[in-house]
């Protein structure tokens, strides 16, 4: 796909993390971007900084999307562009032993609920919304129309201790990716997920020193965590190869997770 001013992009969770680097690299191609996240306080901020446009979305409302997506195209036409990153965690094993007072718990339900809601759920209902406007435009002379990009983890392949939600979550972006490209083959749009392992993200940012370095040493090659800017540089790199379509690919340094 070319990058240019005639291009729109849409990047959920787009105000801080992997969303935050892919929009500035995108506005760096001249691309118009617009944010969706729940936090305005700094997405205003990367939005003034890009060029481009916040919108206040929760991804698990649909009418909070299409208000997302109605704002988004006023300003900027409609995306070919869409890069879903808004995602949570919360650990919690199945099921397990209180070590002080015996009491015997499960998953909170509520939670593994809100975790896929969010992750997959949201995902899927913005990549749905995204596609349908995108049947809309016509193709570049390239051929493409569109470009979907959904954030996995490399926990959807070897989850830890704690992260079934989690794990099931990013799994089924996995799972959809190629049946989703199916789905939309005649149409010139093309949808690949990206797999990150320890990024510098802001779920890393409050963690001891110490627990930090011990992360980066897990990382078979390089031995340090991964940078967003590294992250969005493989956005680009999907955008603009027309040939890459129904791939799940993990960045990651090699690591594979232990258990714990």
């Amino acid at each position: 796909m070319r990058l240019d001013s005639s291009v729109a992009a849409v990047i959920t969770g787009g105000a801080s993390g992997l969303g935050e680097a892919t929009a500035r690299l995108l506005a760096s191609k001249g691309v118009k971007v617009s944010l969706f996240d729940l936090n305005a306080q700094k997405g205003e901020s990367v939005a003034r900084d890009v060029g481009g446009v916040f919108c206040p979305v929760d991804v698990t409302s649909d009418e909070s999307v299409h208000a997302g997506f109605a704002k988004a195209r006023e300003a900027h036409g409609q995306e070919r562009i869409l890069v879903n990153c808004a995602g949570i965690i919360f650990a919690a094993k199945l099921a397990s032993r209180d070590k002080k007072t015996g009491e015997i718990r499960h998953y909170p339900l509520a939670d593994f609920n809100r975790v896929i809601q969010v992750n997959l759920v949201g995902s899927f209902r913005c990549a749905a919304i995204s596609a349908a406007g995108m049947l809309g435009v016509p193709p570049q002379p390239d051929g493409d129309r569109g470009v979907i990009i959904n954030t996995a983890s490399i926990a959807a392949e070897d989850g830890q201790i704690g992260q079934a939600a989690y794990s099931a979550s990013k799994a089924g972006l996995v799972g959809l990716t190629l049946p989703v490209a199916r789905d939309l083959m005649n149409d010139n749009i093309r949808i690949n997920t990206i797999l990150p392992g320890l990024f510098e993200t802001p779920l890393l940012a409050g963690s001891p020193e110490n627990v930090r370095s011990a992360l980066a040493a897990s990382v078979p090659y390089p031995k340090r965590l991964g940078e967003p800017a590294e992250y969005a540089k493989l956005v680009l790199a999907i955008i603009e190869i027309g040939y890459l379509n129904g791939a799940h690919i993990r960045l990651d340094g090699a690591l594979r997770m232990a258990p714990r």
